[in-house]
């Protein structure tokens, strides 16, 4: 009876410390949701509501998206590889991101940063861009903020079957007709507006265009620090100018 005994007493204490190390780990996982870290090194990192939507997605290149699907979709199968971030609204689709890289080449380097905002269900609607390439002994650099419109009938998911349904197009003449077709009816294209910033011409000033995108104004300080004033019709024809050369 003593044997008995004892072995009840064994068993009583096994599953007693069995429950308490089951509680401690419990708890200790539901502490480490308010965890703090010094160092957190990871591949990606996504940012989620509680019910799983992606928010914000902060990635290296690649482990970038492209095929893969992000809150049920596949964002671009053609888009290039970049580290950088993506926002995504609480519908979980895309609304913009930040992109970065730079590297040597053949020619010299090329490297750039661009971080765009999306309208809703659509592409982006303004950006700020900058670019720096070496070709040979030529360095050419160029950066600005760009706002741009965007078809009003866009989508972003109509967008991707466009361009799906255009890439097997071989017939260039077919796949022209085409693209006219989608930008006549409202549902691809779109063009810039204003731009503020540096031209690869190395003119620093505004630029203003009309909605097919052809320039219609400008006013810049060129490379020889002149200052530049234009107006272009919708054939791209200076129609008035000013100068401050000229004006000496």
């Amino acid at each position: 009876m003593k044997i008995e005994h004892e072995v009840k007493v064994l068993r009583v204490t096994a599953l007693t410390s069995l429950v308490l190390s089951l509680s401690l780990c419990l708890m200790g996982m539901k502490s480490s949701n308010d965890g703090r870290f010094e160092t957190l090194t990871v591949e990606r990192l996504n940012i989620i509501e509680a019910d799983g939507t992606v928010r914000m997605l902060l990635t290296n290149t690649a482990r970038f998206p492209t095929t893969e699907e992000v809150n049920g979709k596949v964002l671009n199968e053609d888009r290039k590889k970049r580290a950088g971030m993506l926002f995504f609204n609480e519908e979980g689709m895309e609304a913009g991101g930040f992109i970065y890289d730079g590297a040597k080449n053949a020619n010299g380097h090329s490297a750039g940063m661009s971080m765009t905002f999306d309208k809703y269900d659509g592409d982006q609607v303004m950006q700020m861009l900058t670019v720096d390439e070496q070709r040979g002994d030529k360095r050419i650099i160029r950066s600005g903020l760009a706002f741009n419109d965007r078809p009003a009938a866009e989508t972003q998911d109509g967008v991707r079957k466009i361009m799906r349904e255009l890439a097997q197009i071989t017939d260039q003449s077919l796949k022209r007709q085409k693209i006219q077709e989608y930008q006549d009816a409202g549902l691809i294209g779109g063009a810039p507006r204003i731009l503020l910033g540096k031209t690869a011409q190395q003119n620093n000033g505004l630029f203003l265009f009309a909605k097919d995108g052809s320039p219609r104004a400008m006013f810049y300080v060129d490379e020889n620090d002149e200052v530049q004033l234009k107006f272009m019709d919708a054939a791209g024809e200076v129609t008035r100018s000013w100068s401050s050369t000229a004006a000496k």
